[in-house]
């Protein structure tokens, strides 16, 4: 496996050739530090300001039976926001399909092998679950409850995230609220390619202006990060920006490579660190 190292120097945005048997050394953990250290959030900050998971669904995941037959599950990985590393995304979709050709005894042979191959990349325990093909059909959609801000009719003009666009409203009580946008897309920090999820915010503190928060959710349109680090950076300038007293930010990105990522990040329990529903785009 690869130590930590940045993301340009990961398979992204190269060609690369598939390995149908098992091969961990494909994985490419990227330092969550360096990001981190933009948002202020260097190392001598002893306690981070929010806590939270990066949710893994991995939709492309199978192997081989003893007998040589095909197996197939829904791989869910759940990944605490204080492990030091991220995983880049194209590593673990080659790292799964290395199980193609792989016989293995049983899930709890593969089980074994993904807790311990991904919690040395991610360098924190993960914990893994695996939805077999019996269990399909309990799967369920469900969206990101709260109000939509996308009902609002506004002009649009800065494709950048814009900080200066958060703003309370001063002079009236403090609130509980969530609000929703469908509207958040990025792009990947290396390749380039659009990443789309929708975002969900929970707060209690003096009312955000709806529309700058909207506009500031639009302007990661043109934005290059991965997806743990715009949520990351959608935390920390609210956080600072409209000092709520409790914040919580989840964004639900739709898959590629099979994969979806949805990272949680939260100042207080919110009671829906462990939802995982698949919105519609997902």
């Amino acid at each position: 496996m690869h130590t930590s190292s940045t993301p340009d120097q990961s398979p992204l945005g190269k060609p690369a050739s598939y390995q149908a048997e098992y091969a961990p050394a494909l994985l490419f953990p990227i330092a969550r530090q360096g990001k981190r250290d933009e948002l202020g959030l260097g190392l001598e900050v002893t306690t981070l300001p929010f806590f939270g998971l990066d949710i893994w669904n991995a939709y492309e995941l199978s192997w081989l039976n003893l007998r040589g037959k095909p197996q197939v599950a829904i791989a869910t990985i759940t990944v605490p926001a204080d492990s030091p590393n991220i995983v880049e995304s194209k590593s673990f979709k080659l790292y799964l399909n290395s199980f193609n050709q792989t016989r293995l005894a049983g899930t709890d042979a593969l089980l074994h092998l993904l807790h311990t191959d991904l919690s040395a990349g991610f360098g924190a325990p993960v914990q893994v679950a695996l939805t077999l093909p019996e269990s399909f059909g309990s799967l369920k959609l469900g969206e990101l409850e709260g109000q939509l801000l996308d009902r609002l009719d506004i002009d649009v003009s800065d494709y950048t995230p814009n900080p200066a666009l958060l703003k309370t409203m001063h002079g009236t009580a403090p609130v509980q609220q969530t609000l929703v946008s469908h509207l958040l897309k990025s792009n990947c920090l290396v390749t380039g390619q659009p990443d789309w999820g929708s975002v969900q915010i929970r707060y209690c503190g003096a009312p955000i202006d709806e529309e700058g928060l909207l506009r500031y959710l639009i302007g990661f349109r043109t934005h290059n990060e991965f997806h743990e680090q715009c949520v990351e950076r959608i935390f920390i300038d609210i956080l600072r920006h409209c000092q709520p007293q409790k914040l919580a930010v989840y964004a639900r990105y739709t898959r590629r490579g099979g994969l979806d990522i949805n990272p949680w990040r939260s100042n207080f329990s919110t009671g829906t660190q462990a939802l995982n529903l698949r919105s519609a785009r997902q």
